[in-house]
């Protein structure tokens, strides 16, 4: 792929990137010197395992665990020179004559390791593998040496390995199953509708059935199918990430194992007493597709003076009024609005050479922390950190903010099993429109007729050229056509078709990922990433108050060509970037409002825990957090359960005694807590005993 070039103030360096011929500049005050960008061994291997989820099926659940579980067994490794930091798993304390040259050698011995376990189940297994080899030998080391001696550094990342592979492996992903889901006598997911076949009108599977329930979620059957790699995969579509509502988060807890870890209630659902905005969604994503041309004339001023400063899970905002780097208000940025959303449907997707949302979150912070203004301190105030310290830790925190998404967000999926655009606005125009009873195809339940968006097809409306082509008694919609005869020189803009073809702004052979709806991940992601970047970094706003992309005319869209000329993506704050990659879902016709408004707030409670947790990693803070507490249930005559609170990844024991004169015993070996709540039972009968528990690093 081509590289991103990064431009810091006239200074440069070429870096890989999520798109081609992106040129990404944070808008800066004046800096007398400039910093050079980290070349710390956590960026080298974290840039690997960018490279290699570039080079992969899109599956970002796996891929956020797979950063996340990168970025444990690398603070780790540091943590373990280090005197105050708890590791995340491992707690091992080590020194050395060298203690930089002893943390690099550990980091990437466990770097490697994690990665090559996870590599190998990669559609380019081979390439990857051999890449992150060359990688540890690049760096000096040979895979060859397994060691597990902790008064040598490779041993300390060989071991820390060990730990973290042996705390993910029974997490719930099944990785030892190729991450596939359980079998359906087994708790696994069982689809309720029958296939869309794309290539056709309507919602069926192209041998007249149809959906059983147009709330839950269709997949589809799609011909040709490529993954995002363009290699081919089969027709009908199979549920990622489906057992993601059993996958351990790093934060969240719940009381019942079949509800999701954050439970913001159901969609809106068609035919019940949230039908009028299950409609309204339905349109919303019909309103915003509607503008995906450049030749409609109409201008969007997306500076952050404009465009943002929303409230959490709104799109309230009017913008920033002023930059607080500069002082200055925000130069309006009038861009061509069908190019814009255009490439923002693109430049978030999952689509080819993409790090899918988790990854393009620490290109972000990796950008972030290169950037010459920027001061590595946490929460903006304290000592300023080395490169090391601050990307290990910055990694930690941003990649278990995307764990802790795809959990909360994979779970919703799976629990709430909701519909996608696709078959909800088919399903619609097949029943007709819902505006003039007197008029032809009236259902209470169809479309509402909207003038200039969504019309009935009449006689005189096709006779006139307004709905040349299409056919009476029909619901038209304007709407992007899908992809031109050549879509390196032409694109489609938006047109009248029939409202039972639509599709979304995907190419014909990808169309829409293979699981439901509600919520969306990119949202989910987005956000949960930039609360953590806000907090770690002690603002909201990027270095210099701006983050800047400078588009090129005809490079950035896939699907189509475009854009028609050269402008600017900007954002001001982190906030600002996670609203645009939900807002891309709309444009892009994967999901609608609800989705994303949703994603965004859950989130938001994401993002806000992982960091209020993770923190108190860094200062050692965590040994003396969270205290457990014990509650005392009867569960019968003859036995009673000892519970209480845990911290994931610490040990445990119970401990009781008869008589506060008498010192507490244990009560069998401490035991890792997988959760965030242990239980013992003990029999009723016998002597009165007073518990308690305590809260140890190790065994």
């Amino acid at each position: 792929m081509k590289p991103l070039l990064c431009i810091f103030q006239g200074r440069t360096s070429i870096r890989a990137a999520a798109k081609p011929f992106l040129l990404l500049l944070f808008v800066a005050t004046t800096v007398s010197s400039y910093g050079a960008a980290s070349n710390s061994v956590a960026r080298v291997w974290d840039e690997r395992a960018l490279g290699a989820v570039r080079v992969d099926r899109a599956h970002p659940p796996v891929q956020a665990r797979n950063l996340f579980s990168l970025s444990v067994a690398m603070y780790d490794a540091w943590a373990a020179y280090d005197p105050t930091a708890v590791g995340f798993i491992y707690r091992g304390k080590h020194t050395a004559p060298d203690i930089a040259a002893a943390r690099s050698n550990a980091i990437s011995y466990a770097a490697f390791r994690i990665l090559t376990e996870r590599h190998a189940y990669s559609i380019n297994a081979f390439n990857t593998l051999v890449a992150d080899t060359n990688l540890l030998v690049s760096l000096g080391y040979s895979p060859a040496n397994t060691t597990r001696d902790t008064n040598t550094p490779t041993g300390v990342g060989n071991s820390v390995y060990d730990v973290v592979s042996a705390w993910f492996i029974n997490d719930g992903a099944r990785q030892l199953n190729a991450y596939a889901d359980y079998p359906a006598n087994q708790g696994g997911y069982v689809y309720s509708n029958v296939q869309l076949a794309t290539d056709r009108p309507g919602i069926d599977d192209g041998y007249g059935h149809t959906v059983s329930d147009i709330n839950h979620w269709q997949r589809l059957q799609i011909v040709n199918a490529v993954d995002n790699l363009g290699n081919p995969v089969g027709a009908l579509q199979t549920y990622l990430g489906a057992q993601w509502l059993g996958v351990r988060p790093v934060a969240l807890t719940r009381t019942d194992i079949t509800k999701p870890w954050i439970d913001p209630g159901p969609p809106p659902f068609f035919g019940t007493a949230t039908h009028a905005n299950f409609v309204s969604n339905v349109v919303e994503v019909l309103r915003y597709g509607s503008q995906l041309s450049p030749d409609d004339g109409v201008l969007m001023d997306t500076s952050p003076g404009s465009f943002g400063n929303n409230s959490v899970g709104k799109n309230d905002g009017t913008g920033h009024p002023l930059n607080p780097a500069t002082g200055l208000p925000y130069a309006q940025n009038q861009v061509k609005r069908g190019d814009f959303v255009r490439f923002l449907a693109e430049f978030w997707a999952d689509g080819p050479n993409s790090e899918t949302p988790p990854g393009h979150w620490n290109v972000l912070a990796n950008a972030v922390a290169d950037h010459p203004a920027f001061t590595k301190r946490i929460g903006g105030t304290g000592p300023v950190l080395g490169d090391l310290e601050w990307d290990v830790k910055m990694y930690l925190a941003v990649n278990a903010a995307v764990h802790e998404a795809a959990c909360a967000a994979w779970s919703i999926k799976r629990y709430y099993d909701a519909w996608r655009p696709m078959s909800a606005i088919r399903y619609l125009a097949g029943l007709g429109q819902s505006t003039a009873p007197a008029a032809d195809s009236y259902n209470a339940n169809g479309l509402p007729l909207i003038t200039n968006l969504i019309e009935l097809v009449t006689p005189s409306s096709v006779a006139s050229g307004r709905h040349a082509g299409l056919f009476p008694g029909k619901i038209a919609i304007m709407a992007w056509p899908g992809q031109p005869d050549d879509p390196t020189t032409q694109h489609s803009g938006v047109t009248w078709i029939h409202a039972e073809t639509w599709r979304p702004y995907q190419k014909t052979n990808f169309v829409t990922p293979p699981f439901p709806g509600y919520i969306s991940g990119h949202s989910t992601f987005s956000r949960s990433a930039a609360e953590v970047l806000a907090a770690m970094t002690g603002t909201p706003f990027f270095p210099g108050g701006m983050a800047v992309y400078n588009v090129q005319a005809g490079h950035g869209i896939d699907t189509e060509y475009g854009p028609s000329q050269s402008f600017q993506v900007q954002w001001a704050t982190f906030y600002d970037a996670a609203d645009q990659a939900g807002l891309s879902r709309i444009w892009g016709g994967i999901h609608p409002p609800i989705d994303d408004f949703t994603g965004r707030q859950v989130g938001s409670q994401c993002g806000i825990g992982v960091w209020n947790l993770v923190s108190k990693y860094f200062d050692g803070s965590i040994v003396t957090n969270l205290p457990p507490t014990l509650a005392m249930n009867t569960l019968n005559p003859a036995t009673c359960e000892v519970r209480f609170n845990t911290q994931r990844g610490f040990y445990y024991k119970l401990q009781s005694t008869t008589n506060f004169a008498v010192p507490f015993a244990d009560e069998g070996g401490a035991s890792i807590a997988y959760d965030s709540s242990m239980a013992r039972t003990n029999a009723t009968a016998g002597p009165q005993k007073y518990y308690r528990a305590v809260k140890v690093l190790t065994p």
